[in-house]
């Protein structure tokens, strides 16, 4: 792997934890409303797996979204400023912390129905199959959806039509509060994939490097006619599942050993033991994304709320 491209992820990295950090900062303030997920500790497998995709590869979330928004190349000021319900937002302020999206970039949202996704990310793999073109979807979900109807009947359509998705879960080991031990038999999410007739693999979640390598694996199995992939990433959220997570159900010491392989801190000693990086080159970079995030905030506080007039602008199409 090239310096340039790890210096490169370790910039989106640090540029996903210092946004979310001040989202944070701004939620508690009552800039932001609603709710909000934030994605701190997660950032390798945005970061590693989209990283992996070709252009006109589509991606697709749930509602803890910030960082593949970042990451598929939204603007940092326009995402800032749909989480302060701007209209300079990405939507316009219409939609918020859980309704990103960006058509241009084809990163297709956040979604705040749970689950509610799948079945949109393979309906984008059935359009681009029948139009015989070799780009894939990623559809990215957490290890709470994996129980419900939406989770089992889009691998089910997937594995049907060998339809060109790549099926990642973020394992972060918690559906809201509920450990996933207490609310799934199968606690190893990719013992799911053989049912549909998928090729599973468990990928460290924390190691930018890993997530990247499966992630392209899975794009070239589904390139080559070996139908639709599931990835399982090992990750972990060092925060609560929203902003109003008391975080009663995790102890000190389990939070404190997953900090250990902190994501950023693993890429950072890649490039300091392997690239011969310095610290002094890593904090010019801290200081750039700084500068970039101060900037979204400024832009997003100064800009308008939507005019009223416009409340029922965007509601339907219009026809062509």
């Amino acid at each position: 792997m090239e310096k340039e491209t790890l210096l490169d992820w370790y910039r989106q990295m640090v540029l996903i934890r210092r946004f979310e950090q001040r989202c944070a900062e701004l939620y508690q303030l009552g800039k932001i409303g609603g709710f909000l997920h934030l994605y701190i500790g997660q950032e390798a497998v945005a970061v590693g797996s989209i990283a992996a995709k070709q252009n006109g590869d589509h991606t697709i979330t749930a509602y803890r979204d910030h960082a593949h928004a970042l990451v598929a190349g939204s603007d940092p000021k326009a995402i800032m400023a749909e989480l302060l319900g701007k209209e300079t937002g990405v939507s316009k302020g219409r939609g918020g912390s859980m309704h990103l999206a960006d058509v241009e970039k084809n990163y297709w949202g956040g979604y705040a129905i749970v689950g509610g996704h799948l079945p949109l990310g393979v309906g984008i793999a059935l359009a681009e199959h029948y139009k015989g073109t070799d780009n894939a979807v990623l559809i990215y979900f957490g290890d709470g959806s994996s129980n419900i109807g939406y989770f089992h009947e889009s691998l089910n359509l997937a594995g049907v039509w060998q339809l060109p998705v790549v099926f990642i879960v973020e394992n972060n080991q918690y559906g809201m509060g509920t450990g996933i031990a207490r609310s799934t038999s199968a606690v190893q999410m990719l013992d799911r994939a053989p049912a549909y007739g998928m090729t599973g693999k468990q990928v460290d979640g924390m190691n930018a490097l890993e997530v990247y390598d499966a992630t392209k694996a899975a794009l070239k199995a589904i390139r080559e006619g070996e139908g639709p992939q599931f990835l399982e990433m090992i990750t972990y959220r060092f925060e609560g599942h929203s902003m109003g997570d008391p975080l009663r159900y995790r102890t000190r010491d389990e939070v404190e050993k997953w900090r250990e392989d902190d994501p950023i801190g693993i890429l950072e000693r890649q490039l300091e033991q392997e690239y011969d990086v310095s610290e002094a080159d890593l904090d010019v970079i801290d200081n750039e994304v700084e500068e970039v995030v101060e900037e979204a905030v400024l832009f997003a506080e100064e800009s308008p709320l939507p005019a009223l007039d416009t409340l029922f602008d965007n509601i339907y199409v219009e026809a062509q």
